[in-house]
């Protein structure tokens, strides 16, 4: 990783973008606690906008450090073809970062397995991967790209689709990977914040990849987007009043809880 060489997104992340983004990352980093003293982080870059944006972060932090830290970026390939391959190259290397490449047969495999429900099985394909990957690179954490936008559709998907009070939290340690961390650095930044800086800097993102998935766009997830944009233009703040929810339970009035693998009842 080229770390003396300063891309303008990386620039930006500091000016036009420092409350709209760089704020908010450190706000995450600090409220949760994700990056300690020691750490070595593991960003896991699929050359979508939001591992792009969360990798140029960490990249720039390496110059602000808010505690010593090192940086891994890789790329669990999937199976990408030659011309989205070549694309996140490039644009890994206009930025500045020295990408590991993990090539892998995950598509292959969903298209096999799951061909009319791909994305399940693939997010747990590729979750895998990343656990065997971060290990064989020496990290404790792995660094996500999910952003505030993806903790409130997730908490409407399992509200709506799953009948459970379930969120996308911003710091979760593996039990079945002791000692391993998955991070999400961009818990408080918006999407269109992420779309925006891209825009600005001219880089083209690579979407899935998935030959299935394209085919399946109008999924339950780009349904509730679609869903909470309208009702957002309706209602002004109603995005926020969900992300808030899951930190603002009260139990006295929630019939059912999971806990530690125990259920519990509110009359117990």
């Amino acid at each position: 990783m080229n770390q003396s060489f300063v891309h303008p997104v990386e620039k930006d992340l500091t000016k036009t973008y420092k409350g709209s983004i760089w704020n908010k990352f450190i706000k995450s980093l600090k409220q949760f606690n994700l990056v300690e003293p020691g750490d070595k982080i593991m960003v896991a870059l699929s050359g979508g906008k939001d591992s792009l944006l969360l990798a140029s972060l960490m990249k720039a932090l390496k110059r602000h450090p808010l505690v010593p830290f090192e940086l891994v970026v890789v790329t669990m390939d999937p199976g990408y073809p030659p011309a989205l391959k070549g694309r996140l190259v490039t644009q890994a290397e206009t930025l500045g970062l020295a990408v590991h490449i993990e090539p892998t047969t995950v598509f292959d495999v969903v298209n096999r397995q799951a061909p009319d429900n791909p994305c399940f099985l693939c997010a747990r394909i590729r979750r895998g991967i990343l656990y065997r990957l971060a290990r064989k690179h020496g990290c404790n954490k792995i660094a996500l790209g999910h952003h505030y936008d993806d903790v409130i559709e997730t908490t409407m998907l399992n509200l709506l689709f799953s009948g459970s009070v379930k969120t996308m939290l911003p710091k979760v340690a593996s039990t079945e990977h002791p000692g391993m961390t998955l991070i999400r650095p961009l818990y408080f930044v918006r999407e269109e914040s992420i779309v925006d800086i891209m825009h600005k800097h001219d880089f083209n993102p690579i979407r899935c990849g998935c030959p299935l998935a394209e085919k399946t766009m109008s999924s339950k997830r780009a349904a509730v987007k679609q869903w909470l944009k309208q009702l957002n233009a309706e209602h002004p703040g109603i995005d926020a009043s969900i992300f808030r929810a899951p930190d603002n339970v009260n139990l006295d009035y929630v019939l059912g809880w999971h806990q530690d693998g125990k259920r519990h009842q509110f009359d117990d």
